[in-house]
């Protein structure tokens, strides 16, 4: 079973996101911030992260950099999900190192069915 990391700070979209990917069979493991995911991701690799963009002590662009930086993490797919939904922010998502981006408020099926196809990537 994959294991998919939810960073995000509302505690509504966190548990959200959480019982839609463990309803589609998926474990899953929750930090509100960038410090507690990168934290996490040291102990406990996850196949996959869902990273919120605006965050306390740091954000999801930082995080995702450091990932894709690190030999051990960076073929861990991000998916960044973020109510920044302008071109530019996706852009800026994707330049940072993030598999896919997925602006809020998206559709539960868009969320699993990215999910599921990078975990199977």
């Amino acid at each position: 079973m994959s294991t998919v990391l939810i960073v995000e700070d509302s505690v509504t979209q966190r548990e959200m996101i959480k019982d839609l990917l463990k309803g589609s069979g998926l474990s899953v493991m929750v930090a509100s911030d960038g410090v507690e995911a990168l934290e996490q991701i040291q102990d406990n690799r996850p196949d996959l992260v869902v990273l919120d963009i605006v965050m306390p002590r740091m954000n999801g662009y930082e995080v995702c950099r450091r990932l894709k930086a690190d030999p051990k993490t960076q073929d861990v797919p991000v998916v960044m999900c973020s109510s920044k939904g302008e071109e530019f922010d996706r852009y800026w998502g994707m330049k940072q190192g993030a598999d896919a981006y997925i602006a809020k408020p998206f559709q539960p099926t868009e969320l699993v069915g990215t999910v599921k196809q990078l975990l199977r990537g």
